[in-house]
């Protein structure tokens, strides 16, 4: 998926595939949980669809809820959704800088080797 040290950069539109790639997958993991927040709080705590959505992009965004929550099965499900909105987001994030993170070691790499080869030639 990703271009070896032995190999040139990507070219910029190649890049903003990938990136456009990463943009996809980092949405999709968050939808996937905000649509896994809807759901839980709808059928543990009983709100509405609105309510739910909104409870869940609170916390998804690290906000936090907005309606009180009564019932054991519904604060549960909050404690661990708010643990698994954390390591959604971290992962979202990892997700959208691995891209630029590598074509910046990539490309810093391949200044390392040009000079290692510039030096070799000039010791031949």
């Amino acid at each position: 998926m990703l271009e070896r040290r032995g190999q040139p950069l990507l070219s910029r539109r190649a890049f903003a595939r990938r990136m456009a790639r990463s943009a996809a997958a980092a949405l999709g993991l968050i939808g996937g949980s905000l649509a896994v927040g809807v759901v839980g709080y709808h059928a543990s705590a009983g709100l509405g669809w609105i309510d739910s959505l909104l409870n869940a992009s609170m916390i998804l965004s690290g906000m936090g809820p907005v309606s009180p929550l009564h019932g054991t099965a519904a604060k549960l499900f909050a404690a661990f959704y708010a643990l698994f909105s954390g390591v959604v987001f971290i992962a979202s994030v990892g997700v959208m800088v691995a891209p630029i993170a590598h074509r910046l070691l990539h490309r810093f790499h391949l200044d390392t080797d040009e000079q290692q080869g510039r030096r070799k030639g000039a010791e031949s």
